[in-house]
């Protein structure tokens, strides 16, 4: 290495020439000493929808077409405990489409108003209600007795799983531009133990008395509530996360002003009133206050939050997220279906290996290389190879299928499926990307839990349309005298709007951070 020379003209103190050279030089670690709490309450979000997918799977109200897997799942068992489809099993899936549905619709009604909330009394208070109104919700689920109060218990859980945004708003507050990415390499950590452990607790530990007669057969309790106990576990989690948040995570946005004067503040802000009292951040990615802003920061309104850089970023993620869960929805019903009728006619335990060793592969892909493959290409190269990879995993639905029919399910269906699901892990690498786009486009330090909340709310629809749309377009285009490659055509058009609206992100994320979000040591 040369030594640098002194010639009196170089200048002691160099700027950097460019934002990349700025953030090697600038790069933080990852604060363990909080990031782990994010790990701890993802986990409890995520294991309260898997716990529950043995008895409420991901479907739609044309689930009921797909009358060849009704019988085989545990579902049908708990709405036709309840009676409300008078032994029908044809509307078994209609029900639990409902209660699916329910759940996200409310999320996705409610984020927005979490994340905005949530720049004005602080991440913490928010996340301990959500825990608290979770672990409540997950135990009356398992005391109902009646689809109003499934339906109920739904709502509310999802109303208040809307704290999810404010999570990730907190995970924004503690990194910055160089431990994100660190960050969500790690992350699937979380959602891989939700995935092996919940489905285990819901399916096991569903109806005890009739599965276990010898422990739990003595149980009147466990008897007329069947579902109790596999409610029971994620509660107790989300209980323990909030033990967890309450003694050990510090706030990361500090008010100046009570939490019911905050609340009052929020509310007189949503009715344009004049705000009070204006809230800044305290914490940095390396815990110290902030001095180096050019003005006090402040939340900003709606309206402001909507610049440019935002609407960029909510058309990307929310084409991102349309075809993502387009194209998953239809992975287990094109699994299920009969090879003659376009699918490969597999039965739900290979189904569920296939999607259990891909959710281990692909998370643990993610946790081994994605740090080291932001740092090498760039969140924006990353993001559109994962997008483009999505197109092909639509072109293999016809071309598994079609090895199917020549040569039965062999050797090369499975090297086929194998492609498709390697191809899902990088299209999975997309949501880490677009983390880092929006971090960016927040007008201020102050708003990142309105620009969050309104991104993830237009993402949120987008989830919900998606697999009614993927669903409905599959089920027609296998209908008799319909084209079969229709289905197809949707998703790859789905695809390319997709990468349409990525382009227009820059290239590097960094090029939308201000001065004011780095972390100058």
């Amino acid at each position: 290495m040369m030594a640098r020379q002194d010639d009196g003209e170089t200048p002691l103190l160099q700027q950097p020439d460019s934002p990349e050279q700025s953030m090697v030089n600038l790069k933080t670690p990852l604060p363990w000493n909080q990031f782990w709490i994010i790990l701890v309450l993802q986990f409890s979000d995520f294991l309260v929808f898997e716990t529950l997918s043995p008895f409420i799977p991901e479907v739609s109200v044309f689930y009921s077409a797909w009358k060849w897997r009704l019988p085989q799942l545990e579902f049908i068992k708990l709405i036709g405990d309840i009676g409300v489809t008078n032994g029908d099993d044809s509307q078994v899936g209609y029900y639990a489409g409902i209660l699916h549905s329910a759940y996200y619709v409310s999320q996705t009604l409610t984020i927005l108003y979490w994340s905005q909330l949530s720049d004005y009394v602080g991440r913490k208070p928010l996340i301990l209600i959500a825990s608290f109104a979770i672990a409540t919700t997950m135990l009356s689920f398992g005391l109902s007795r009646t689809f109003l109060g499934l339906l109920v218990s739904r709502i509310i859980c999802g109303a208040f799983n809307g704290e999810n945004g404010v999570v990730k708003n907190l995970l924004m507050d503690i990194t910055d531009a160089t431990s994100l990415p660190k960050a969500y390499g790690y992350l699937p950590i979380s959602w891989m133990s939700a995935a092996i452990i919940g489905p285990l607790v819901g399916g096991s530990l569903s109806r005890p008395a009739d599965r276990f007669p010898e422990i739990f057969g003595r149980s009147e309790l466990l008897k007329t509530y069947p579902y109790l106990l596999s409610c029971t576990v994620p509660a107790v989690c989300a209980s323990v996360a909030w033990l967890v948040t309450y003694f050990y995570l510090k706030e990361s946005v500090s008010t100046k002003a009570p939490l019911w004067e905050s609340i009052k503040e929020w509310v007189l802000r949503r009715s344009h009133a004049k705000p009070s009292t204006p809230s800044s951040y305290a914490l940095t990615s390396s815990g110290e206050e902030s001095n180096y802003e050019e003005v006090p920061p402040q939340p900003l309104s709606l309206r402001a939050v909507l610049t440019p850089k935002v609407l960029t970023v909510i058309a990307s993620n929310g084409t991102l997220s349309l075809f993502h869960i387009a194209v998953s929805s239809i992975l287990s019903i094109f699994f299920a279906a009969p090879i003659e009728l376009g699918g490969l006619s597999l039965d739900p335990p290979r189904i569920g290996a296939i999607f259990a060793i891909s959710a281990f592969a692909s998370g643990a892909f993610q946790i081994l290389f994605y740090a080291r493959l932001h740092d090498r290409f760039g969140a924006y190269v990353i993001l559109l190879t994962g997008l483009c990879s999505g197109i092909p995993v639509v072109i293999l639905f016809p071309v598994i299928n079609a090895l199917a029919r020549a040569h039965g399910i062999g050797l090369a269906v499975w090297l086929a499926v194998a492609i498709q699901q390697v191809l899902m892990a990088i299209f999975d690498m997309c949501f880490a990307c677009i983390a880092l786009f929006i971090r960016a486009s927040a007008p201020n330090r102050a708003s990142i839990g309105a620009t969050n909340g309104v991104i993830q709310l237009v993402a949120g629809g987008a989830r919900i349309i998606g697999p009614a749309s993927g669903a409905a377009v599959f089920s027609y285009s296998m209908q008799e005298g319909h084209d079969a490659w229709l289905a197809y055509y949707f998703f790859v058009t789905l695809g390319f709007l997709a990468v349409g609206t990525s382009v227009f992100l820059p290239r590097d994320p960094r090029l939308w951070e201000e001065r004011k979000y780095y972390d100058y040591r």
